[in-house]
């Protein structure tokens, strides 16, 4: 981000593009956002999102806010966890993929547990202290302006609650990087026009990780949000990471 400009991959655009140019990546993939989720990281993200959850400290009666909620795989590995009385909410900016998280939990058994609300990560339409912990996972990097998100993910959150950033970030391991890269510019956007038609929301998602904080930048950026006790655990030689930190 560079004065009112941000990041959509490797271009600087306006807030409001930045907006919009995200609801169409999503409105592009929704239909194959699963299994091109399981295509890309072969199966991987199916492992580090239980392990997200795993480490949430969730027990019954919490009140969740899963951001970016997506497809619902988040939600689903949650709302058991917050049984009896707890409650998950699903937000998302993407009405296509916001109803494919709705349909998931009427189909997993949760209707009576959760909501789905079309909400914005920068402008939570949330009070104050509302939930006890609060989720985005492979969501941050697509949002404009991060720094509001996060302080608004503060704000929402009761004192004593935990927010868990699961989001790709910068591998560490050197050697891996060529492989990495032609990972991300050249499988990625192939697979793309294969399975879902198109090349170009797969080009941007190479990009905005590329372009997305690193491990002790998130961290810092989160200790500013008012956020403390930031924690952050690499996966995969850090292709990805988890960040929690608490409101105290």
């Amino acid at each position: 981000m560079s004065g009112d400009r941000f990041d959509f991959g490797f271009r600087e655009v306006g807030h409001a593009e930045k907006r919009r140019l995200v609801d169409g990546v999503f409105a592009a993939v929704a239909e194959r956002y699963d299994l091109m989720n399981d295509l890309m990281s072969l199966g991987l993200h199916r492992l580090w999102k239980r392990l997200f959850v795993a480490g949430l400290g969730l027990r019954p009666g919490m009140r969740v806010l899963d951001l970016a909620a997506g497809s619902g795989d988040i939600a689903a590995l949650v709302a058991p966890r917050i049984q009896p009385g707890g409650r998950i909410v699903l937000a998302d900016r993407s009405l296509p993929m916001l109803g494919l998280g709705r349909d998931r939990m009427i189909d997993e058994g949760w209707p009576q547990a959760s909501d789905a609300v079309a909400a914005d990560a920068e402008a939570l339409p949330f009070p104050e202290r509302s939930f006890d912990r609060v989720t985005i996972a492979f969501g941050l990097r697509n949002v404009a302006d991060r720094m509001r998100a996060l302080r608004e993910m503060h704000r929402v959150l009761r004192i004593g609650g935990i927010l868990g950033i699961l989001e790709f970030s910068t591998l560490r391991i050197a050697s891996l990087r060529p492989l990495y890269e032609l990972h991300s510019f050249a499988v990625l956007p192939l697979l793309g026009r294969l399975v879902v038609g198109d090349a170009a929301p797969y080009r941007y998602l190479a990009e905005s990780i590329r372009r997305h904080p690193d491990q002790e930048t998130l961290a810092s950026m989160m200790r500013e949000a008012g956020f403390a006790k930031v924690q952050v655990r690499d996966l995969a030689g850090g292709i990805a990471a988890i960040h929690t930190g608490a409101r105290v």
